[in-house]
């Protein structure tokens, strides 16, 4: 039968046999991410066990069997195989390990893995399989056209909710039996704190990562701030870009929008170099923590010592903060690794600048063009991202090694001084490592601190804070009015009114938060200093995660009001700033002019 025959006979079923495997993927799907987590997070038995995992394998191959249907249906197999080629590949993988375990007794994946030290190989790659499946049914849902008239949801609206869904999914796995070693397991609250922390890459934390948690539960808490870093939305059009219509015009314009790309056209692909870009400066992160944990740092085995470098990595491009240490970087075996620290440093950086920054800087094509035309310079919010961040390096740097040289840097030598005072100054940007330690600082550094960590990253980033682009326009806005010139003007290019007006609602908008949840904090936890509650409130709004050691000691209350600031201040100003972005509604008059006494 040719081609032509084949694609005949099956065009009558066509409609139907999609419809059958759509729903089939769909309830296999759900079925096997629920026998994954029934598995991963409460039985014990290790015959129970290999019966789920058995079930776990039927369903990968059925996936296997319906992506050759796909395959058979699409008349036009050559684009489709290339369109689908990430799901292609997956399903060449399942299917070379699904034969070789079952049909040649060969369990390839566990061989591979467990050769090199890598327990759960096989679970993270069953994991893998099963979510990658459910993002790409989901968005193809919210595709569809039905549930588009039937859900009419804002683009900022979606960011809240993709995100409180983040939180409640990660606590309600926290929670599970196996997920931490505790034989009580850990109690709704510190789950809900654990999770909002993950999922707002803010790094506070009122158990131990490293002890307190199963290798699962450490999983968990790695997924959660990978994909709270990048947002809920950022991964679901990545995934639509890889497979069948691709994304919306919905889609499309939330992204334009939080990317600052050019056009709509671009940003899907924004969206594909956003995700790989991500992935190859965590591997490359990863490797360098790898080549230089210090002779100090002792490993179990080549997996935990991978899987250790894989953690910090992501935390550090996510500004997550988290860490397998109880002291954070400021731990015995590794206090000292300052080739480490500077490698932690610099991927801090990177996830702090943001992506349209280390687009327009970096990507080779952008770096080609400017070699052939040396003339063309950055993008202004490249420049302002740039300059304003390398000075607040400087600031902190300099001010951290002043403030603390005869205090928590008096035992170091002068060039270890240095890169501790680096460290922290990159640190502070809501990255929340530490090397030194916070609880002992001054008085001055923490109220520095606090101002760095107010500031945060830039946009686009992993990072929060108001974001430096933000501090800038509204230190120029006070200069130009301290001057009393009529426009505000960075590097000769005038900046609209209305582009100040947003810095200003930004700036007020966390200025009320913090000072009202420092206020309410110093009532529901009187017992500490009114500095290190405004320490831990800003750490927590700024999305950074460093803490002068209160977190765990905090009422139920300040814990439920820290939750809340790490959430607004993940989704607050990024929801703020979506909304200040779209199109007001103009009108042909304006009210009489009347003048105010200010200051």
């Amino acid at each position: 039968m040719n081609t032509e025959s084949l694609n005949r006979f099956l065009y009558g079923s066509k409609l139907t046999a999609y419809t059958i495997m759509r729903r089939t993927t769909y309830v296999l799907t759900l079925l096997a991410i629920g026998l994954l987590v029934y598995a991963h997070g409460v039985v014990e038995s290790p015959e129970q066990l290999q019966v789920l995992f058995y079930a776990i394998d039927a369903i990968l191959v059925t996936f296997v069997l319906i992506y050759i249907l796909r395959i058979l249906y699409a008349f036009e197999r050559v684009k489709f195989l290339k369109r689908t080629w990430f799901e292609g590949i997956l399903m060449i993988i399942i299917f070379l390990n699904e034969f070789s375990t079952y049909v040649l007794g060969y369990p390839l994946i566990y061989n591979v893995f467990e050769g090199i030290g890598i327990p759960l190989s096989v679970e993270f790659y069953r994991v893998l399989v099963s979510l990658y499946m459910l993002v790409l049914l989901v968005v193809e849902l919210l595709e569809t056209q039905v549930h588009l008239k039937a859900i009419q949801i804002k683009p900022s609206i979606t960011f809240l909710l993709s995100f409180i869904s983040l939180i409640l999914i990660g606590t309600g796995l926290l929670m599970l039996p196996k997920m931490s070693n505790s034989p009580d397991g850990i109690s709704f609250l510190d789950a809900l704190f654990t999770a909002t922390s993950a999922s707002c890459v803010t790094g506070l934390a009122v158990v131990d990562t490293g002890t307190y948690f199963t290798f699962a539960g450490q999983v968990v808490i790695l997924l959660l701030f990978q994909m709270g870093g990048l947002g809920i939305l950022t991964f679901a059009t990545f995934f639509a870009s890889l497979m069948r219509q691709g994304v919306g015009i919905k889609q499309h314009v939330a992204m334009h929008e939080l990317l600052d790309s050019e056009s709509l056209f671009s940003t899907k692909n924004l969206m594909r170099r956003l995700i790989f870009l991500t992935l190859t400066i965590e591997g490359i992160g990863a490797l360098g923590i790898f080549l230089t944990w210090g002779a100090d740092a002792q490993f179990l085995t080549l997996g935990s010592k991978i899987f250790f470098s894989v953690f910090h990595a992501v935390s550090a491009f996510c500004n997550a903060g988290f860490s397998l240490y109880p002291e954070g970087l400021y731990t015995q075996p590794i206090r000292f690794s300052y080739i480490m620290h500077l490698v932690v440093a610099m991927i801090i950086i990177f996830g702090g600048i943001g992506f349209p920054t280390i687009l327009d800087v970096l990507s080779p094509q952008n770096m080609r063009l400017r070699m052939e035309k040396p003339w063309k310079n950055w993008k202004m919010s490249s420049r302002v991202t740039i300059y304003t961040s390398a000075a607040l390096l400087a600031i902190g740097m300099v001010g951290f090694f002043f403030l603390e040289y005869y205090n928590t840097l008096s035992s170091l030598g002068f060039a270890e001084a240095l890169i501790a005072s680096f460290f922290q100054s990159v640190t502070t940007r809501t990255a929340g490592f530490n090397t030194v330690d916070i609880s002992a600082l001054n008085v001055p550094t923490l109220l520095m601190i606090i101002a760095l960590m107010f500031i945060g990253g830039s946009p686009g980033s992993t990072a929060g804070g108001i974001k430096t682009t933000t501090f800038t326009v509204v230190l120029f806005a006070v200069l130009t009015t301290i001057r009393n010139k009529r426009n505000m003007e960075i590097g000769h290019r005038t900046i609209p009114h209305s582009v100040a007006y947003k810095a200003f609602s930004v700036f007020t908008f966390a200025a009320i938060i913090n000072i009202t949840f420092i206020f309410i904090l110093s009532i529901t936890d009187a017992q500490f200093d009114i500095i290190k509650l405004a320490f831990e409130q800003v750490s927590a709004f700024a999305t950074v995660g460093l803490s002068t050691g209160i977190t765990a000691g905090l009422s139920d209350m300040g814990k439920c009001v820290i939750i809340l600031s790490m959430y607004l201040g993940r989704v607050g100003t990024l929801t703020l700033a979506l909304a200040l972005s779209t199109r007001a509604y103009s009108t042909a008059y304006k009210y009489p002019e009347t003048q105010l006494a200010v200051g």
